[in-house]
């Protein structure tokens, strides 16, 4: 049977911890947490069975990986030190006899997003760029759909816009909508990638290196890897939704608490064929996982055994192609959920009437997403 590999790492020095090393966590401070994990070597967290294709019945087996560095480690280390961790964690993966390696979370951020370490292994390695981006901004146009904002009349914007993520989500995401906001932090690269998707798609786009510039905008996609709050209840405009990518998260749960007329959703989650066991907790409910992992897993039942979603230039036809060899295996976009908690019915329909009432509502709410 083959075999796959997906690299996780904590996110949460505390609540990630825990999950694996419950005594450690509650002993240790959150700073010795950080020191320690460039120390600490890479281990299998857990064995993932029971996934089957309901296509063409092919099974396959995998496992998942502790890199131990966490968020700060992974973008305040030396990148050499970062990249030697990763390797490290994927030789483990090859002993494993695994035949393709993921990247989760930051682990395909840092320095050139894979390149570097798939060209020190052997195994094949993708980072789940490309599912990622499908399944999310599949979300938000969906979401945006539910709330009564039409796609094909939207602003829409794209915050981290020169990420790997954020880039390939503002090209496909400026197939729909007419008028896309572009903000990060490199004016020069926003303006390239705005005169790019000017040419591919002919819709109106803007860039900003501003937050501020996101207060027009109907729909909001974020993914950016400042590892803290950048959005705010002060940003967004009355009835907006906004998906949030970046773990940790780009929005503040302030905007929860305070904006009842907006809607937060979750990036990135997909709903796995009947009868996957992860076989770790790692904060998902039963039945999802990150849109990266299912990238990872999706090609393991296809049988493409290569270097897939590399680097931070992200094909649009991979995209297409992932999206297409996902939803054959059994993996779909897992709905709408904030918080890891579904949005219940009740909440869209509010926000859909706030909408059509023009209304903008100040007054603060309870932080319960699910109604």
């Amino acid at each position: 049977m083959d075999r796959f590999a997906f690299i996780i790492h904590p996110l949460d020095p505390k609540a990630d911890v825990a999950r694996k090393y419950p005594l450690l966590a509650r002993l240790l401070p959150v700073r010795l947490i950080h020191f320690l994990s460039r120390y600490w070597p890479p281990l299998v967290l857990s064995r993932v069975t029971g996934v089957r294709s309901p296509a063409t019945g092919r099974e396959v087996e995998g496992f998942l990986l502790a890199c131990p560095l966490t968020a700060r480690q992974m973008l305040h280390l030396p990148t050499w030190v970062v990249y030697r961790k990763i390797i490290q964690t994927g030789r483990l993966a090859e002993r494993l006899g695994a035949r393709i390696l993921g990247l989760g979370a930051y682990t395909s951020v840092v320095g050139d997003g894979g390149l570097t370490v798939a060209q020190a292994l052997e195994v094949p390695v993708t980072s789940g760029d490309s599912y990622t981006v499908a399944v999310s901004v599949r979300a938000l146009l969906d979401a945006g759909r539910a709330v009564g904002v039409d796609p094909e009349r939207a602003v829409a914007a794209v915050v981290g816009a020169t990420g790997a993520i954020g880039s390939a989500s503002a090209r496909w995401l400026a197939r729909t909508v007419p008028h896309l906001i572009l903000v990060a932090r490199r004016e020069g690269a926003l303006r390239a990638l705005a005169d790019q998707i000017a040419q591919e798609t002919g819709a109106l786009v803007t860039f900003s290196i501003q937050i501020e510039s996101i207060a027009e905008a109907d729909l909001i996609l974020t993914a950016t890897s400042a590892g803290r709050p950048l959005i705010f209840p002060e940003h967004l405009k009355p009835g907006a939704v906004v998906c949030d990518v970046a773990r940790p998260r780009d929005v503040s749960p302030k905007v929860v608490r305070e904006r009842e007329d907006v809607l937060l959703i979750d990036g990135g989650l997909v709903a796995v064929p009947e009868g996957v066991d992860f076989g770790f907790d790692y904060g998902l409910p039963p039945g999802l996982t990150f849109a990266c992992m299912a990238e990872t897993v999706a090609l393991a039942l296809e049988g493409r055994f290569e270097d897939y979603t590399v680097g931070k230039r992200i094909s649009l036809d991979r995209i297409a192609e992932i999206e297409e060899i996902a939803r054959r295996h059994g993996f779909r976009p897992a709905g709408l959920f904030a918080f890891e908690r579904p949005v219940g019915e009740e909440r869209l329909q509010a926000i859909r009437r706030l909408r059509q009432a023009g209304m903008a509502v100040s007054s603060p709410v309870q932080a319960e997403v699910a109604q």
